[in-house]
């Protein structure tokens, strides 16, 4: 049963969890289920297939272009306003892709849905935190990255089968609508966590909103050097995986010519494993200090990404690069939860602002290291991509040393 520090209804905590998790999903879907028709995509709007990975970049990038506003606003006037005036533009967003004519409109799109992500970061997240004690927190954001694994685990191959009935056009539309439905669950049972009497008889007060303060505070969290490093470090961890993402459909399915559906399959091994992390993750939490188990984590992580510079030195196929990434990203699940939680505890400051600045650093490492990766050729041949990811996802190491090296948190008891 988990423990909230705010009375909710049985019903209305359910139905506020799963209406933060189908939110999510959606923006992650908005990106992976379309990702099968990126190539239809270019031809139809008479773009070169380079475009591939920078549609996905954008958006990537549009998660962080209003966080930095959407933090310090949630702190001041709560979390429930900004997460519903996000979804409602993400809705949108998804909806004026249907009428889009250029890949310049297009992309600007994929700019503007980025942007629901950033409401996902900034806002919801800290909510959890504020509405559940700590060890439910940390497992409801391992589970909430289960959930958000659904669309690149699920998203390309019910792409595929749907691009055999619907056009991507179409596709946009249905998660227009599905946003629009998610929207409503929200404004139905999304508590406020802002200015409510807890049951541990605090309150948590609403901070002004005065923009050279909030400037001074971005300026103080740079300034803390453990924060930095964390949230350096979560974003290169992730982007091998986020490379993967970006140009798997050139890699797959133009360079080696696979169909949508086998594209897709491939996926599979991939985002099973970081699920796996993830729910070994949740059964070690009660006996094992947060520090302690990125570093248990950091073993399958580096070994999997060892592996895959020696896939791109002995030109290794498809099938071993695979099986090196599923390796990584079991180590990347296992690891994730827990160093956002220790990024985001790593400051006194509101956790609006705090998750704001941990989610622009991430997304911005996410997105332009897979920007140069795509850049420099990752997109080119398999062996190239296996080994710019490692060398990107190993740079994360000296980030994480400096981190890992301060006292360990006491291990979450039930």
């Amino acid at each position: 049963m988990h423990r909230t520090l705010i009375t909710l209804r049985p019903v209305q905590l359910i139905g506020f969890c799963f209406a933060i998790s189908f939110f999510e999903l959606l923006t992650y879907m908005a990106s992976d289920m379309v990702m099968p028709a990126m190539l239809k995509v270019t031809e139809d709007l008479h773009a070169d297939a380079r475009h591939v990975p920078h549609a996905f970049n954008l958006y990537l990038l549009g998660g962080i272009c209003l966080q930095w506003l959407i933090g310090p606003l949630s702190d001041r006037f709560g979390r429930r306003r900004p997460l519903l005036m996000g979804c409602a533009l993400f809705a949108l967003a998804c909806a004026a892709t249907f009428i889009a004519t250029s890949i310049e409109a297009f992309n600007l799109l994929r700019l503007l849905q980025g942007m629901g992500l950033g409401f996902v970061v900034a806002v919801s997240y800290p909510a959890l935190q504020e509405v559940f004690c700590e060890a439910d927190a940390v497992r409801l954001m391992a589970l909430l990255g289960n959930v958000a694994l659904l669309s690149p685990l699920l998203g390309p191959l019910l792409g595929s089968v749907l691009l055999q009935w619907l056009s991507w056009r179409e596709l946009f539309l249905g998660l227009s609508l599905a946003a629009a439905a998610t929207w409503l669950g929200l404004f139905a049972c999304m508590p406020e966590t802002i200015n409510v009497q807890r049951r541990d008889g605090q309150r948590q007060e609403p901070i002004p909103f005065n923009l050279q303060r909030v400037a001074q505070r971005y300026l103080a969290l740079l300034r803390n050097r453990r924060f930095l490093a964390a949230s350096l470090a979560l974003g290169l961890m992730s982007l091998p995986l986020i490379a993967w993402i970006g140009l798997s459909p050139l890699l797959l399915m133009h360079n080696l010519g696979l169909p949508a559906v086998d594209y897709g399959l491939w996926q599979i091994p991939v985002f099973l494993a970081v699920i796996a992390g993830n729910l070994i993750l949740d059964r070690l939490l009660p006996t094992q200090s947060l520090t302690d188990l990125i570093r248990l984590a950091l073993w399958p992580f580096c070994l999997g990404l060892l592996f895959l510079i020696a896939a791109s030195l002995t030109n290794a196929q498809l099938p071993f690069i695979v099986a090196a990434l599923s390796v990584y990203a079991l180590g990347l699940g296992m690891s994730n939860a827990a160093l956002y939680r220790l990024a985001l505890f790593s400051s006194d400051d509101s956790k609006g602002l705090v998750s704001a600045m941990v989610g622009m650093l991430s997304i911005a490492v996410m997105g332009a290291g897979g920007s140069l990766i795509a850049g420099i050729g990752g997109g080119a041949s398999l062996q190239t991509f296996a080994l710019h990811a490692a060398l990107g996802g190993l740079l994360c190491l000296p980030f994480l040393r400096g981190f890992l090296r301060a006292p360990s948190t006491p291990s979450i008891k039930e």
